[in-house]
């Protein structure tokens, strides 16, 4: 009989970390941000009906990369749970923290106990009323959550996309100039992505009760049209170059 390979503790963990980091890293990127009447998430994302970003409930949405399976799971998941929430409960009991919460919960057993874990990073935002800030939570594969106070970038290459957008950020600037930032953070200003090839959505104070709302194409080749350039950027929105989901 032949014994089994042993292999540490520390070392299956750091294997699992690599892998989803690595399969992770290959997802076309998203940015959210707060802007004066809400909050922008913008995504690299030229499929029309695969959608990186949707609404969970009245002021919730839901923005992933990695795997599109795997996180369009957790969307069905979380949509199923808000609505149940809301319906024993209230409309006002359903939050962003305590979906986040689960999320995390789920994605750390499967991360601690499967053999392989989920390919995928995934934001909660929500709308807040009463004055009270917006919340980000970025939860990441292995279920840490991160809650981020002014925006947050997933995906492919988020640490320098994260420096771009850094410099550019400003509290309460209106939709397009938040737009305008994304995409020069989204590109660097060596590419041009048109409407054709992004993904927008916004929960805005001006939509009503539900406040998630997708920007179709004609109303964002508007808004790139009135972004002010960043400063140092070359040019402004062009046409299409793609990556992974």
């Amino acid at each position: 009989m032949s014994m089994p390979f042993y292999v540490a503790p520390e070392q299956v963990m750091k294997d699992r970390a690599e892998y989803a980091q690595k399969n992770i890293a290959r997802g076309r990127p998203v940015v959210a941000t707060t802007y004066e009447d809400g909050i922008l998430m913008a995504a690299e994302n030229p499929s029309r009906s695969l959608h990186k970003i949707s609404e969970i409930y009245d002021r919730i949405a839901f923005a992933g990369v990695g795997k599109y399976n795997e996180y369009d799971q957790l969307r069905v998941a979380g949509v199923r749970h808000a609505d149940t929430k809301g319906f024993a409960f209230s409309r006002e009991d359903v939050d962003a923290r305590s979906l986040a919460n689960l999320y995390a919960q789920y994605l750390n057993s499967v991360f601690v106990h499967e053999m392989k874990p989920l390919e995928v990073e995934i934001l909660v935002a929500e709308l807040s009323i009463d004055q009270r800030p917006d919340q980000l939570y970025h939860v990441a594969y292995e279920g840490t959550i991160t809650d981020e106070e002014r925006f947050a970038v997933l995906g492919g290459d988020a640490e320098t996309i994260t420096e771009r957008f850094e410099r550019s950020w400003q509290r309460g600037w209106d939709l397009p100039s938040a737009l305008g930032a994304a995409l020069q953070a989204l590109t660097g200003g060596d590419r041009t992505l048109g409407p054709e090839d992004l993904e927008i959505a916004v929960l805005s104070r001006r939509n009503g009760r539900r406040t998630f709302r997708r920007v179709d194409n004609g109303e964002l080749g508007t808004l790139l049209a009135a972004a002010p350039a960043p400063a140092g950027a070359p040019g402004s929105a062009g046409g299409p170059e793609g990556a992974g989901d």
